[in-house]
Protein backbone atom coordinates (compact mmCIF):
# COMPACT_ATOMS: atom_id res chain seq x y z
CA UNK A 1 0.00 0.00 0.00
CA UNK A 2 3.02 2.29 1.07
CA UNK A 3 4.33 2.21 -2.53
CA UNK A 4 0.54 3.52 -3.94
CA UNK A 5 0.02 6.25 -1.63
CA UNK A 6 -0.31 9.96 -2.52
CA UNK A 7 -0.63 8.74 -5.95
CA UNK A 8 3.18 8.05 -6.14
CA UNK A 9 3.16 6.18 -9.18
CA UNK A 10 1.46 8.16 -11.48
CA UNK A 11 4.72 10.66 -12.23
CA UNK A 12 6.70 7.85 -10.96
CA UNK A 13 10.17 8.65 -12.85
CA UNK A 14 10.74 5.06 -14.36
CA UNK A 15 14.82 4.29 -14.75
CA UNK A 16 16.12 3.97 -18.28
CA UNK A 17 16.80 0.11 -17.59
CA UNK A 18 13.28 -0.64 -16.68
CA UNK A 19 11.71 0.99 -19.23
CA UNK A 20 14.02 -1.65 -21.49
CA UNK A 21 13.28 -4.42 -19.84
CA UNK A 22 9.37 -3.16 -20.51
CA UNK A 23 9.93 -2.14 -23.66
CA UNK A 24 11.73 -5.87 -24.25
CA UNK A 25 8.99 -7.58 -22.44
CA UNK A 26 6.22 -5.91 -24.56
CA UNK A 27 8.13 -7.02 -27.73
CA UNK A 28 8.01 -10.66 -26.95
CA UNK A 29 4.20 -10.66 -25.61
CA UNK A 30 3.56 -9.29 -28.84
CA UNK A 31 5.32 -12.52 -30.12
CA UNK A 32 3.47 -14.64 -27.79
CA UNK A 33 -0.08 -15.54 -29.77
CA UNK A 34 2.63 -16.43 -32.97
CA UNK A 35 4.30 -18.93 -30.70
CA UNK A 36 1.24 -20.41 -29.17
CA UNK A 37 -1.00 -20.80 -32.62
CA UNK A 38 1.62 -22.31 -34.64
CA UNK A 39 1.52 -25.50 -32.44
CA UNK A 40 -1.24 -25.17 -29.41
CA UNK A 41 -0.96 -29.43 -28.93
CA UNK A 42 3.05 -29.06 -29.27
CA UNK A 43 3.50 -27.10 -26.50
CA UNK A 44 1.46 -28.68 -24.20
CA UNK A 45 4.91 -30.82 -22.74
CA UNK A 46 6.11 -27.14 -22.02
CA UNK A 47 2.72 -26.26 -19.68
CA UNK A 48 3.33 -29.62 -18.02
CA UNK A 49 6.65 -29.30 -17.10
CA UNK A 50 5.70 -25.62 -15.78
CA UNK A 51 2.80 -26.73 -13.55
CA UNK A 52 5.60 -29.33 -12.18
CA UNK A 53 8.82 -26.87 -11.48
CA UNK A 54 6.10 -24.12 -10.48
CA UNK A 55 4.41 -26.33 -7.72
CA UNK A 56 8.11 -27.63 -6.21
CA UNK A 57 10.21 -24.16 -6.82
CA UNK A 58 7.23 -21.91 -5.09
CA UNK A 59 7.03 -24.65 -1.87
CA UNK A 60 10.89 -25.45 -2.05
CA UNK A 61 11.84 -21.86 -1.87
CA UNK A 62 9.58 -21.77 1.62
CA UNK A 63 11.57 -24.59 2.64
CA UNK A 64 8.61 -27.46 1.59
CA UNK A 65 9.99 -30.38 -0.37
CA UNK A 66 9.00 -34.22 -1.28
CA UNK A 67 10.48 -36.95 -3.36
CA UNK A 68 11.07 -35.98 -6.93
CA UNK A 69 9.52 -39.52 -8.06
CA UNK A 70 6.18 -38.47 -6.13
CA UNK A 71 6.27 -35.23 -8.55
CA UNK A 72 4.37 -35.99 -11.70
CA UNK A 73 1.65 -38.12 -9.54
CA UNK A 74 0.90 -35.57 -7.86
CA UNK A 75 0.74 -32.89 -10.10
CA UNK A 76 -0.24 -33.98 -13.44
CA UNK A 77 -1.84 -37.50 -11.97
CA UNK A 78 -4.19 -38.49 -9.52
CA UNK A 79 -2.15 -39.56 -6.69
CA UNK A 80 -3.00 -38.64 -2.78
CA UNK A 81 -0.71 -36.88 -0.54
CA UNK A 82 0.71 -38.81 2.10
CA UNK A 83 2.20 -35.80 4.11
CA UNK A 84 1.93 -32.38 5.23
CA UNK A 85 4.37 -31.65 2.29
CA UNK A 86 2.71 -33.35 -0.11
CA UNK A 87 -0.63 -31.65 0.42
CA UNK A 88 0.89 -28.27 -0.01
CA UNK A 89 2.32 -29.34 -3.11
CA UNK A 90 -0.57 -30.41 -4.64
CA UNK A 91 -2.54 -27.59 -3.07
CA UNK A 92 -0.03 -25.26 -4.97
CA UNK A 93 -0.91 -27.10 -8.23
CA UNK A 94 -4.83 -26.28 -7.72
CA UNK A 95 -4.01 -23.05 -7.32
CA UNK A 96 -2.01 -22.88 -10.28
CA UNK A 97 -4.41 -24.56 -12.37
CA UNK A 98 -7.47 -22.00 -10.89
CA UNK A 99 -5.30 -19.43 -12.65
CA UNK A 100 -5.27 -20.95 -15.45
CA UNK A 101 -7.80 -21.08 -16.58
CA UNK A 102 -10.21 -19.08 -14.68
CA UNK A 103 -8.34 -15.90 -14.63
CA UNK A 104 -10.29 -13.78 -16.69
CA UNK A 105 -13.38 -14.76 -13.94
CA UNK A 106 -10.66 -13.40 -11.01
CA UNK A 107 -10.66 -9.91 -9.55
CA UNK A 108 -7.85 -8.67 -7.47
CA UNK A 109 -9.45 -8.24 -4.07
CA UNK A 110 -8.92 -9.00 -0.30
CA UNK A 111 -10.98 -11.98 -0.92
CA UNK A 112 -8.98 -13.19 -3.40
CA UNK A 113 -5.56 -13.44 -1.47
CA UNK A 114 -7.66 -15.36 1.03
CA UNK A 115 -8.81 -18.25 -1.11
CA UNK A 116 -5.89 -18.87 -2.54
CA UNK A 117 -4.29 -18.99 0.85
CA UNK A 118 -7.04 -21.62 1.72
CA UNK A 119 -6.15 -24.00 -1.61
CA UNK A 120 -2.84 -23.95 -0.83
CA UNK A 121 -2.69 -23.72 2.86
CA UNK A 122 -5.91 -26.63 3.42
CA UNK A 123 -5.18 -29.05 6.17
CA UNK A 124 -4.09 -25.92 8.31
CA UNK A 125 -6.15 -24.32 11.29
CA UNK A 126 -5.72 -20.68 10.21
CA UNK A 127 -6.11 -21.46 5.79
CA UNK A 128 -7.57 -18.63 4.11
CA UNK A 129 -7.59 -16.31 7.60
CA UNK A 130 -4.96 -13.29 7.96
CA UNK A 131 -2.63 -13.64 10.41
CA UNK A 132 -3.60 -13.84 14.16
CA UNK A 133 -0.26 -13.02 15.79
CA UNK A 134 2.14 -10.84 14.77
CA UNK A 135 4.99 -11.73 12.44
CA UNK A 136 8.64 -10.66 11.77
CA UNK A 137 10.94 -11.59 9.37
CA UNK A 138 13.67 -13.17 10.15
CA UNK A 139 16.79 -13.47 8.62
CA UNK A 140 19.17 -16.51 9.68
CA UNK A 141 22.73 -16.53 9.47
CA UNK A 142 24.90 -19.35 10.08
CA UNK A 143 27.25 -19.17 13.36
CA UNK A 144 25.34 -16.21 14.09
CA UNK A 145 22.77 -15.28 15.97
CA UNK A 146 19.25 -14.51 13.90
CA UNK A 147 18.41 -10.82 13.25
CA UNK A 148 14.96 -9.27 12.48
CA UNK A 149 14.97 -8.22 8.69
CA UNK A 150 11.84 -6.43 8.41
CA UNK A 151 8.56 -6.05 10.95
CA UNK A 152 5.55 -6.53 8.70
CA UNK A 153 2.19 -4.49 9.23
CA UNK A 154 0.57 -5.60 12.25
CA UNK A 155 -2.54 -7.82 12.94
CA UNK A 156 -4.52 -4.73 13.89
CA UNK A 157 -4.09 -3.30 10.86
CA UNK A 158 -3.48 -6.07 8.10
CA UNK A 159 -7.26 -6.63 7.06
CA UNK A 160 -7.36 -2.01 6.71
CA UNK A 161 -3.89 -2.51 4.66
CA UNK A 162 -5.29 -5.78 2.22
CA UNK A 163 -8.13 -3.67 1.64
CA UNK A 164 -6.07 -0.18 0.67
CA UNK A 165 -3.38 -2.30 -1.45
CA UNK A 166 -6.19 -3.76 -3.68
CA UNK A 167 -8.30 -0.48 -3.86
CA UNK A 168 -4.92 1.53 -4.79
CA UNK A 169 -4.18 -0.78 -7.50
CA UNK A 170 -6.90 -0.54 -9.21
CA UNK A 171 -7.27 3.06 -9.31
CA UNK A 172 -3.73 2.97 -10.24
CA UNK A 173 -4.33 1.11 -13.47
CA UNK A 174 -7.56 2.49 -14.18
CA UNK A 175 -7.48 5.85 -13.34
CA UNK A 176 -3.59 7.15 -13.10
CA UNK A 177 -2.46 5.20 -15.58
CA UNK A 178 0.68 3.64 -13.96
CA UNK A 179 2.05 1.31 -17.05
CA UNK A 180 0.93 -2.20 -16.05
CA UNK A 181 3.87 -4.16 -15.28
CA UNK A 182 4.97 -1.29 -13.01
CA UNK A 183 1.46 -1.73 -10.79
CA UNK A 184 1.94 -5.22 -10.67
CA UNK A 185 5.63 -5.37 -9.38
CA UNK A 186 4.46 -2.53 -6.70
CA UNK A 187 1.36 -4.89 -5.80
CA UNK A 188 3.59 -7.76 -5.47
CA UNK A 189 6.13 -5.85 -3.29
CA UNK A 190 3.36 -4.25 -1.30
CA UNK A 191 1.78 -7.75 -0.54
CA UNK A 192 5.34 -9.04 0.71
CA UNK A 193 5.24 -6.29 2.82
CA UNK A 194 1.90 -6.71 4.97
CA UNK A 195 2.26 -10.22 5.11
CA UNK A 196 -1.07 -10.74 5.71
CA UNK A 197 -0.81 -14.38 6.54
CA UNK A 198 1.14 -16.30 9.66
CA UNK A 199 2.43 -18.82 6.38
CA UNK A 200 2.36 -19.05 2.93
CA UNK A 201 2.93 -15.24 2.32
CA UNK A 202 5.78 -15.84 -0.76
CA UNK A 203 3.86 -18.76 -2.30
CA UNK A 204 0.42 -16.47 -2.21
CA UNK A 205 2.68 -13.68 -3.80
CA UNK A 206 3.56 -15.37 -6.76
CA UNK A 207 0.04 -16.26 -7.48
CA UNK A 208 -1.36 -13.30 -7.56
CA UNK A 209 1.87 -12.09 -9.86
CA UNK A 210 0.77 -14.65 -12.34
CA UNK A 211 -2.77 -13.69 -12.28
CA UNK A 212 -2.19 -10.31 -12.99
CA UNK A 213 0.49 -11.07 -15.91
CA UNK A 214 -2.54 -12.57 -16.67
CA UNK A 215 -5.00 -9.75 -16.98
CA UNK A 216 -2.73 -7.79 -19.05
CA UNK A 217 -1.95 -10.34 -21.68
CA UNK A 218 1.47 -11.91 -20.32
CA UNK A 219 0.62 -15.71 -20.43
CA UNK A 220 4.62 -16.85 -20.43
CA UNK A 221 3.84 -18.53 -16.88
CA UNK A 222 1.51 -20.96 -18.37
CA UNK A 223 4.66 -22.47 -20.55
CA UNK A 224 7.95 -21.30 -18.05
CA UNK A 225 7.70 -21.74 -14.27
CA UNK A 226 8.43 -18.12 -12.91
CA UNK A 227 8.99 -19.57 -9.83
CA UNK A 228 11.37 -21.92 -10.73
CA UNK A 229 13.11 -18.96 -11.97
CA UNK A 230 12.92 -16.85 -8.71
CA UNK A 231 14.43 -20.22 -7.01
CA UNK A 232 17.19 -20.20 -9.51
CA UNK A 233 17.79 -16.33 -8.13
CA UNK A 234 16.81 -17.00 -4.90
CA UNK A 235 19.69 -15.07 -3.16
CA UNK A 236 19.03 -11.74 -5.48
CA UNK A 237 15.24 -12.16 -4.56
CA UNK A 238 15.90 -11.68 -0.83
CA UNK A 239 18.53 -9.40 -1.44
CA UNK A 240 16.02 -6.99 -3.20
CA UNK A 241 13.37 -7.29 -1.18
CA UNK A 242 15.66 -6.05 1.75
CA UNK A 243 16.76 -3.49 -0.27
CA UNK A 244 13.32 -1.99 -1.36
CA UNK A 245 11.65 -2.52 1.64
CA UNK A 246 13.94 0.14 3.68
CA UNK A 247 11.85 2.70 5.30
CA UNK A 248 8.97 1.08 3.32
CA UNK A 249 6.74 1.76 6.38
CA UNK A 250 7.59 5.27 6.00
CA UNK A 251 6.95 5.45 2.52
CA UNK A 252 10.56 6.79 2.17
CA UNK A 253 11.53 3.04 0.33
CA UNK A 254 12.94 2.71 -3.37
CA UNK A 255 11.22 0.31 -5.19
CA UNK A 256 13.60 0.11 -8.38
CA UNK A 257 15.66 -3.07 -6.98
CA UNK A 258 12.85 -4.61 -6.88
CA UNK A 259 10.91 -3.39 -9.86
CA UNK A 260 14.27 -4.52 -12.14
CA UNK A 261 14.54 -8.25 -10.25
CA UNK A 262 10.63 -8.57 -11.29
CA UNK A 263 11.07 -7.46 -14.68
CA UNK A 264 14.05 -9.02 -15.44
CA UNK A 265 12.42 -12.55 -14.28
CA UNK A 266 9.68 -11.82 -16.44
CA UNK A 267 11.94 -11.22 -19.04
CA UNK A 268 14.68 -14.46 -19.13
CA UNK A 269 10.99 -16.48 -19.01
CA UNK A 270 9.76 -14.96 -22.46
CA UNK A 271 13.51 -15.28 -23.71
CA UNK A 272 13.59 -18.88 -22.62
CA UNK A 273 10.17 -19.52 -23.96
CA UNK A 274 11.11 -18.20 -27.24
CA UNK A 275 14.02 -20.57 -26.98
CA UNK A 276 11.85 -23.66 -26.21
CA UNK A 277 8.65 -22.61 -28.53
CA UNK A 278 10.99 -22.05 -31.56
CA UNK A 279 12.57 -25.82 -31.56
CA UNK A 280 8.95 -27.33 -31.06
CA UNK A 281 7.43 -28.91 -34.54
CA UNK A 282 5.30 -31.54 -32.69
CA UNK A 283 4.86 -32.81 -29.38
CA UNK A 284 7.32 -35.60 -29.44
CA UNK A 285 9.72 -33.41 -30.55
CA UNK A 286 8.79 -30.81 -27.78
CA UNK A 287 10.10 -33.36 -25.01
CA UNK A 288 12.91 -33.97 -27.09
CA UNK A 289 14.15 -30.45 -27.36
CA UNK A 290 13.36 -30.77 -23.37
CA UNK A 291 15.53 -33.47 -22.65
CA UNK A 292 18.24 -32.08 -25.06
CA UNK A 293 18.27 -28.66 -23.55
CA UNK A 294 18.58 -30.13 -20.02
CA UNK A 295 21.36 -32.24 -21.42
CA UNK A 296 23.70 -29.27 -22.95
CA UNK A 297 22.72 -27.60 -19.16
CA UNK A 298 24.60 -30.07 -17.40
CA UNK A 299 28.39 -28.78 -17.10
CA UNK A 300 30.45 -32.28 -16.48
CA UNK A 301 28.54 -35.63 -16.35
CA UNK A 302 25.14 -37.02 -15.33
CA UNK A 303 23.14 -39.88 -14.71
CA UNK A 304 19.81 -40.97 -15.82
CA UNK A 305 17.67 -39.48 -12.36
CA UNK A 306 19.59 -35.95 -13.28
CA UNK A 307 18.13 -36.01 -16.18
CA UNK A 308 14.72 -37.12 -14.90
CA UNK A 309 14.58 -34.56 -12.17
CA UNK A 310 15.48 -31.51 -15.05
CA UNK A 311 12.67 -32.79 -17.22
CA UNK A 312 10.01 -33.62 -14.77
CA UNK A 313 6.88 -33.46 -17.38
CA UNK A 314 8.36 -35.99 -19.39
CA UNK A 315 8.84 -40.03 -18.90
CA UNK A 316 10.97 -42.04 -18.10
CA UNK A 317 10.92 -44.40 -20.98
CA UNK A 318 10.47 -41.36 -23.28
CA UNK A 319 14.32 -39.80 -21.30
CA UNK A 320 15.96 -43.29 -22.07
CA UNK A 321 14.68 -42.96 -25.84
CA UNK A 322 16.10 -40.13 -26.59
CA UNK A 323 19.46 -41.00 -24.73
CA UNK A 324 19.80 -44.03 -27.25
CA UNK A 325 19.31 -42.32 -29.89
CA UNK A 326 22.01 -39.09 -28.90
CA UNK A 327 24.38 -42.11 -28.37
CA UNK A 328 23.99 -43.65 -31.67
CA UNK A 329 24.68 -40.18 -33.38
CA UNK A 330 27.47 -39.69 -30.89
CA UNK A 331 26.32 -36.83 -29.25
CA UNK A 332 26.13 -38.66 -25.77
CA UNK A 333 28.87 -41.54 -24.15
CA UNK A 334 27.27 -43.86 -21.81
CA UNK A 335 30.24 -44.44 -19.24
CA UNK A 336 29.10 -47.93 -17.60
CA UNK A 337 26.11 -50.03 -16.94
CA UNK A 338 22.97 -50.32 -14.10
CA UNK A 339 20.83 -47.65 -12.75
CA UNK A 340 23.50 -45.21 -11.53
CA UNK A 341 25.10 -45.20 -14.78
CA UNK A 342 27.18 -41.71 -15.36
CA UNK A 343 26.80 -40.40 -19.33
CA UNK A 344 28.63 -37.22 -20.57
CA UNK A 345 28.54 -35.11 -23.94
CA UNK A 346 30.57 -35.69 -26.63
Amino acid sequence: MMTFRGGRLKNFPVPGGSVWLMTDISRSQGKQDLYTKQSPQALRALREMALIQSAESSNRIEGVTIDPARLKPLIIGHARPKDRSEEEVQGYRKALSLIHTNHHELTILPDLFKKLHKIIQEGAGDAGQWKKVENEIIEIRPGRTPVVRFRPVSVKETPGAMEELTLSYRHALDQDHVPPLLAIAALVFDFLCIHPFRDGNGRVARLIALLALYHHGIEVGRYISLERLVEESKEDYYRVLQESSKDWHQGGHDIVPWLNYFLSIVRRAYLEFEDRAGKVKNARGAKTALIEDAIDGFAGKFTLSDLEKACPGVSRDMVRLVLKKLQKTGKVKCLGKGPGTQWKKR
